[in-house]
């Protein structure tokens, strides 16, 4: 099995709660499973760039307009895309750790997404406009906190929401989250029950992901 984690945290781990929480994912995932495949993407050391007009045109004019050659400019402007594209059809999980930031998701993120979730690298266009995907990503998970307390459905939550959507539209509806909400002004008690909590489900679901690399026994 392959896992894809993506950070998009600048702080330091003893600063950022939610590296705390993928350090105790991952920790727990090699405990169970050690000959699991992991490769980790660092947004703030491979930064995505946004995607510019000549990039544009690569990667979605020739679905716009039947026919089209995207220059080499345009080509070239795809480089980032295609090859993290790439690592993306690699992984059977894909790992997402982030804190939220003005109730969304930090910009270097979308600009990630953006990058990779492109046709004819990750899905494409089948007749009808019907979405076939091009990845084999069975699982999806985020590993998020925030300053600000959430409840379940919360109309403030621009982020995992977004990305409900965006990997639903791939065909991936199996997502599971942990969160340590409250980790400011909320006070250092609650802060530390809420963050326990969330690195307690970041470990159940390394549990699972584990599971799932099993290989399954054939019935007699």
């Amino acid at each position: 099995m392959n896992v894809l984690h993506i950070c998009a945290n600048p702080r330091p781990v003893q600063e950022s709660v939610s590296k705390q929480l993928a350090t105790a994912f991952f920790m727990r995932l090699a405990e169970r499973n050690p000959d699991i495949n992991v490769t980790n993407v660092d947004l703030y050391q491979s930064p995505p760039p946004f995607l510019t007009l000549p990039a544009f045109r690569g990667l979605w004019q020739p679905i716009i307009e039947a026919g089209y050659k995207p220059t080499t400019g345009e080509y070239n402007a795809g480089a980032y895309s295609r090859s993290h594209a790439e690592q993306l059809k690699q992984a059977d999980v894909l790992v997402l750790t982030m804190p939220m930031w003005n109730f969304s998701m930090p910009a270097i993120m979308k600009a990630w997404l953006d990058q990779v979730i492109v046709p004819g690298a990750t899905f494409e266009f089948e007749e009808g406009g019907t979405i076939k995907p091009l990845h084999h990503i069975q699982k999806i998970v985020l590993l998020i906190a925030s300053a600000d307390e959430f409840k379940e459905e919360d109309p403030r939550d621009g982020l995992t929401r977004e990305l409900r959507a965006t990997f639903e539209f791939l065909g991936v509806t199996d997502i599971s989250i942990a969160w340590a909400d409250g980790q400011h002004g909320h006070g250092e008690d609650e802060a530390k029950e809420h963050k326990d909590i969330a690195t307690e489900t970041a470990q159940d679901i390394a549990d699972e992901v584990s599971e799932m690399a099993m290989p399954v026994e054939p019935q007699a």
